[in-house]
């Protein structure tokens, strides 16, 4: 008599009519659809029959990182080969304990030797020795994508079994706890020919802070993505692969200096970067095809010389200030990185960037126009201060189509203290906005979309709202986003709201809406 698990798996092999169709297929479109299931429903089809059993040991995508999180697995699990009597236990995940056997090594040691390893990922706590030996074990069967994020009872050394692989084409390596070292500079640069993506996180470099030669076309000739992530000791870099296409690095926050250069570079992020003590700080980037470049959160280095970006279209920029240290040194090397700039159609500027450029020392380091900017994204404290930087912004994007300003909620306490009655007398920030109208005309004449969010009704806001109504020529739609507030502020708010919507009918023949 049949058990209903026998009746199952027949059914699901067989089908109503009992053929078989699925079986028949090719291993190349069996392996496809398996790549849709996680790995311990992969493994439980190995019990199906010898046919699903061969699927399992020659499958060429292994991703463990469902079963074996970092926190689940032990550190001091064996590292032994399978018995003949385990083997059958292994095609199932749930048949072994975790504690007494490492699933990930056991898999990799069954697999099919003639069958080559496309993928394998996993995240987990390990020692040194088992980390090195899991990597080897995927090298021997020509791993082309290699995923690893591991932690540590103590830093270990870059595995040195991946830099003469052949068949690798993507490396991962993150460290959770507590990093890793690179191997010596002689030894690192022997290997990578084939790599084209590589990814480190949480690199120990206080024995070698200066990375000027490993990152070059000799090293990494077919290169394209690189990213690197908290890369602690690290002073001063240096990347120069020609194939390179997309570099990131973060939370590198000892930087004292970054060159990079490569004619195919088209993405270029750097975020919360370099030493704000340093006082000797610099940049270098040399990249005639980039198009796209992330700024974000980086202290203000001492000198900033970026090169031939003809093709830049899309840019977003932002700083980290300490102690409002707006020297005209630092002044003069921000505006040589917005100048170089100037080609941008897409500009969002966020981190203290309307401050830097509202400061007294600014106005001796203008930077250059941007004549081809159709969209300015601006995240700042709306307040006095910043005046003169929205307005010289203002100046320097004369074909501007879009304008979003985001007012950052760290300064609605003290907008609030401003609330007035806004109608009866212009304000002084009405009589700054008026001030401003000719020389703003290039721009007025062709703004077209405005969106305000984080709109309080105060009195910087809504005078600016006022002034682009009144002498926008283009403008055909203005919306601002308000949050929630309570029963008092809302009758304040519709007051203010029908006042600017009849301001808005007599004055401009933009849309105005408030949501």
């Amino acid at each position: 008599m049949e058990t209903r698990s026998a009746k199952r798996k027949k059914y699901w092999l067989e089908g109503e009519n009992g053929i078989d169709r699925i079986s028949d297929l090719p291993d190349v479109v069996l392996h496809q659809i398996l790549f849709h299931l996680p790995i311990k429903s992969i493994a439980q089809t190995s019990v199906l029959s010898k046919r699903w059993r061969s699927l399992w040991i020659s499958f060429p995508d292994l991703d463990f990182t469902s079963i074996n999180p970092i926190g689940v697995a032990s550190t001091n699990a064996p590292n032994t080969k399978p018995s003949i009597k385990n083997k059958r236990l292994l095609l199932c995940p749930h048949s072994f304990s975790v504690k007494r056997l490492d699933f990930i090594s056991q898999v990799l040691a069954l697999r099919d030797k003639h069958s080559d390893l496309r993928i394998l990922r996993f995240r987990a706590p390990l020692s040194f020795s088992r980390l090195n030996g899991l990597i080897r074990l995927a090298v021997r069967q020509n791993v082309q994508e290699l995923d690893v994020e591991v932690a540590t009872d103590d830093y270990f050394n870059f595995p040195r079994s991946v830099l003469t692989s052949e068949s690798l084409r993507v490396f991962k390596l993150r460290s959770r706890y507590p990093g890793f070292r690179l191997l010596p500079p002689s030894v690192m640069k022997g290997g990578f020919q084939s790599l084209h993506t590589l990814s480190l996180s949480l690199v120990i470099l206080y024995d070698q802070p200066t990375l000027s030669d490993l990152f070059t076309d000799s090293s990494f000739p077919r290169l394209k993505k690189l990213n690197l992530d908290a890369c602690f000791g690290l002073k001063q870099l240096k990347v120069s692969c020609l194939a390179l296409e997309e570099f990131t690095l973060e939370n590198c926050f000892q930087l004292h200096g970054l060159e990079v250069s490569g004619a195919k570079l088209k993405t270029l992020q750097v975020a919360s970067c370099f030493d704000a003590y340093c006082d000797k700080s610099w940049v270098k980037i040399n990249a005639p095809s980039l198009r796209v470049m992330v700024w974000e959160y980086n202290a203000i280095t001492e000198n900033s010389s970026l090169e031939n970006l003809v093709s830049a279209h899309e840019a977003s920029i932002g700083f980290f200030v300490l102690n409002e240290d707006f020297s005209v040194t630092k002044l003069r090397s921000v505006s040589n990185l917005l100048s170089a700039l100037s080609r941008l159609h897409t500009l969002t500027l966020e981190g203290q960037c309307v401050e830097v450029l509202s400061s007294r020392n600014y106005i001796a380091n203008l930077m250059h126009p941007f004549d081809q900017l159709q969209s300015l994204e601006l995240q700042t404290g709306f307040n006095k201060h910043n005046l003169p930087g929205l307005a010289y912004l203002f100046k320097c994007s004369p074909a501007l189509h879009t304008l979003i300003l985001k007012i950052l909620n760290d300064y609605k306490i003290e907008r609030r203290k401003w609330n007035k009655d806004l109608w009866d007398m212009p304000s002084s920030e009405e009589q700054f906005w008026e001030s401003q109208s000719q020389a703003l005309k290039p721009l007025l004449n062709n703004l077209s979309v405005v969106k305000i969010h984080g709109f309080l009704e105060c009195e910087n806001e809504v005078s600016l709202a006022k002034f682009l109504l009144k002498h926008g020529k283009a403008l055909q739609e203005m919306t601002l986003f308000s949050g929630h507030c309570n029963y008092r502020d809302s009758l304040r708010r519709q007051k203010i709201r029908s006042q600017m919507m009849g301001f808005s009918r007599a004055s401009s023949n933009a849309k105005i809406e408030f949501l």
